[in-house]
């Protein structure tokens, strides 16, 4: 891909309300380098608004320079469209994938057998050490290691697959040159030298809060299978779950006592159809069927894996679910019908979405069983 072409990509890419299913159909219609071309009145014709427009003419431009400047700044820097053949095919399969990916450390590792370990950030002594343990024995099998980069369970998932000399890939929920928490800056440098820092935002992007149960759903889009270690009835390692059960990704789980509040979303996992998991063996004896598919067809959804809720129970956010059907509903036209801040918007979404009454998907949010 030319720099001119890359430019074009990029310039589409980060049009404000351009998602991976927008982007797609622009796509399908012609070339990024010819749509962002055209002139108004045929942007405004293919669905642009005023203020997409304004963006493509006046702020589209500073916005790819800044990328283009990271990329040239280092060697093992990538940037790679879902036009290139080393884009992970397994993440094209899974629905929502980003047109774009931003990549540091060895961009061959994407498209390489991986299985997603993630967890509490308050994990135990013993979910830390398992959360290790397991990922050094599973990259002795030829497997990557898929996480989160996060405190806690992510962090020592990724540093046992280094310390057994495998590799590791953490997809970030800020930009690459943004590395979030801060303390794992060094562990970060590790992961690039001999894996991959991978993110779906511009490079300079700072974490917010909505990006992390987005990044979630490449961790799993990425893998063939998640293992989930020590994760609270509500928590994003649950979000990262679903994920895997809507891209029919198979869910593995290591249970814990009745009396480990920071276990109960495990142990729901497997109540409700999730692999129960002791050792690697109980994994392996899954992945080769697991790795055989994903290069196939999807498969098969677990779908009793989640449970529908209780009509009965009172709702959270009633004003916001109304607002919420069956069919994918963007969060700017949330916003609008509910005359409630975009912002609000989507902290009220994730809250809906970890205590499981809507879903994220390709071009918005549906809801999740009776909602």
């Amino acid at each position: 891909m030319t720099d001119d072409t890359l430019a074009a990509w990029l310039a589409l890419y980060f049009t404000p309300r351009v998602g991976p299913k927008t982007f797609a159909k622009l796509t399908a219609i012609d070339t990024p380098a010819n749509i962002i071309s055209l002139d108004s009145c045929a942007l405004k014709s293919v669905g642009f608004s005023d203020s997409q427009i304004h963006f493509l003419r006046h702020r589209a431009e500073k916005e790819v320079e800044a990328c283009l400047t990271w990329l040239e700044a280092e060697e093992q820097r990538h940037i790679i469209t879902t036009e290139d053949a080393i884009y992970p095919s397994l993440l094209t399969q899974a629905g929502s994938a980003p047109a774009v990916l931003f990549v540091e450390g060895e961009v061959e590792a994407l498209s390489k057998p991986q299985l997603a370990i993630v967890g509490s950030r308050n994990a135990s002594i013993d979910g830390l050490n398992c959360a290790r343990s397991f990922a050094s024995e599973l990259v002795e099998h030829d497997l990557v290691i898929t996480s989160g980069l996060a405190l806690g369970v992510d962090g020592y998932a990724h540093d046992g697959a280094l310390s057994a000399n495998g590799q590791t890939i953490a997809v970030l929920g800020s930009g690459l040159s943004s590395i979030y928490p801060a303390r794992h800056r060094q562990l970060a440098a590790r992961i690039a030298s001999s894996g991959a820092l991978v993110s779906e935002f511009h490079p300079l992007a700072k974490p917010k809060a909505d990006h992390f149960p987005r990044r979630n759903r490449i961790i799993s889009g990425l893998s063939t299978g998640v293992l989930v270690i020590e994760a609270a009835e509500k928590s994003g390692s649950l979000i990262t779950a679903r994920y895997a059960n809507e891209q029919g990704r198979d869910v593995f789980a290591i249970p814990s006592s009745i009396h480990h509040p920071q276990g109960r979303g495990c142990n729901l996992l497997i109540k409700q159809g999730a692999c129960l998991v002791q050792t690697v063996d109980d994994i392996l004896a899954e992945i080769d069927t697991l790795i055989r598919w994903s290069h196939i067809s999807k498969p098969p959804i677990q779908s009793d894996l989640f449970t529908q809720l209780d009509s009965k129970e009172e709702l959270p956010f009633p004003q916001l679910l109304a607002n919420v059907g069956s069919k994918a509903t963007p969060v700017d036209i949330l916003a609008s019908r509910t005359n409630i801040p975009v912002q609000e918007v989507m902290m009220q979404l994730l809250e809906l979405e970890l205590s499981g009454h809507v879903v994220a998907v390709s071009g918005g949010y549906i809801l999740k069983g009776r909602g």
